[in-house]
């Protein structure tokens, strides 16, 4: 596959273990794909979203973007792990369990021992379901009645991006900035998806 190429291809396979063999020939040379996995009751028979990302993550890969494809079939993006990918709690859980059952492969283990050893792995973010209020942030709303108000009546969306922009900062201090720059932000009124 061109590593130049701009173009992501779109792949098709019908069960997690054509993937799994497509992923072990391809998964250090190709740098993405889109792959189209059925809709539920669309009479198509394809890998499951969950079995690709079982399989993807005992290569070292990872999903990324899901996309409308056409009535029968949506299309998820999945690609090799970077460096400084952070990791989702729900992710580090899959991982270690593929690994108690022995099916991590080497390049999976490469991705976790690089997240391990620059501490991304340990940092693993909470899902949009599991999230909850820092409590540094807690209290600095709990000072500003009205950016407590505004936030209250965001949507989950909006209020999980807060929640995760706040959460992946390296830095106590940036930390404290980034608290004040959202609640600036509530105070206008502003929120981060329209």
């Amino acid at each position: 596959m061109n590593h130049k190429s701009n173009e992501i291809p779109h792949m098709f396979f019908g069960d997690q273990q054509s993937f799994e063999n497509w992923l072990e020939n391809n998964h250090d040379t190709s740098l993405r794909i889109r792959l189209q996995i059925a809709k539920k009751n669309s009479g198509v028979v394809s890998v499951s979203y969950d079995e690709a990302l079982e399989s993807a993550l005992c290569y070292g890969w990872v999903d990324s973007q899901k996309e409308k494809f056409d009535d029968k079939m949506w299309v998820q993006r999945f690609g090799p792990r970077g460096a400084k990918s952070i990791w989702s709690k729900i992710n580090k859980e899959k991982a270690e369990l593929l690994i108690k059952n022995g099916r991590m492969k080497p390049s999976g283990f490469k991705v976790i021992e690089a997240a391990k050893q620059n501490g991304l792995w340990d940092k693993a973010y909470e899902s949009q379901s599991n999230a909850s209020m820092p409590e540094d942030f807690a209290i600095e709303l709990e000072r500003n009645v009205k950016e407590k108000a505004f936030y209250d009546k965001l949507d989950r969306q909006n209020k999980y991006a807060i929640l995760f922009r706040i959460h992946n900062v390296k830095k106590q201090e940036t930390r404290a900035k980034r608290i004040q720059q959202f609640v600036l932000m509530l105070e206008k009124g502003e929120k981060i998806y329209p």
